[in-house]
């Protein structure tokens, strides 16, 4: 009887430990999980209350020079404000939690002129004729000391790209631009030109004497 009870008692010992251990691992992973789930949940709802440390660096691979032929004669100052916002769906319904918004403005200089190169004149007995090219936008860009946020909440399941943000930022400009060139930035630039190649050629010729014309 003895030697039955005791090979019994040896029988039920590994199934006892086996519990043991299917429990402490069940309590571990759970663990593990919990701690998963707290931190992206705090990360998410107060990512102020985290040290987010920031490096960059930089380096120059390529570098030229060009000549520039340029006269700049008007410049447009916009101020843009943009929204990004990205969120994953699921048959055409947002997922929570997977919102990322940014509302942010730049200002955007533009400026308008003319190719110097392109502009051509002739002198007569009596006349200056000065031929001007159609007036061109020389250059659009942000005012990187103007960036504004009024607003910015990223998912940590739904990060905005570096590809996403620089076509935010093409938008940007080119809405900018857009803007310039409806109210009238090429007019002007057009009209300042004729007044800063009248005073060029005042210095040179005495405009009482010759009859300054400017054509297309």
């Amino acid at each position: 009887m003895r030697t039955k009870q005791r090979t019994e008692s040896e029988g039920k010992a590994p199934g006892f430990f086996g519990r043991v251990f299917s429990s402490l691992l069940a309590k571990i992973l759970f663990t593990v999980v919990a701690a998963a789930a707290i931190i992206i949940a705090v990360s998410y709802f107060m990512p102020d209350g985290f040290i987010r440390e920031l490096f960059s660096s930089s380096e120059t691979v390529e570098i030229g020079f060009e000549d520039i032929g340029e006269l700049a004669t008007q410049t447009a100052y916009c101020t843009e404000v943009n929204t990004t916002d990205s969120a994953k769906s699921l048959f055409g319904m947002k997922l929570p939690f997977t919102q990322s918004t940014y509302i942010y403005s730049y200002g955007v200089e533009i400026k308008a002129g003319y190719d110097f190169s392109a502009i051509t004149w002739s002198v007569t007995d009596t006349t200056i004729e000065v031929t001007l090219p159609e007036a061109e936008v020389l250059s659009c860009e942000l005012d990187l000391d103007s960036f504004q946020v009024y607003y910015e909440k990223e998912s940590a399941f739904n990060r905005i790209t570096l590809e996403e943000t620089n076509e935010a930022l093409q938008a940007l400009t080119a809405s900018a631009q857009e803007s310039a060139l409806a109210d009238g930035l090429l007019d002007n630039a057009r009209t300042n030109a004729e007044t800063i190649l009248t005073a060029f050629f005042s210095s040179a010729f005495d405009l009482e004497e010759y009859e300054l014309v400017f054509v297309d």
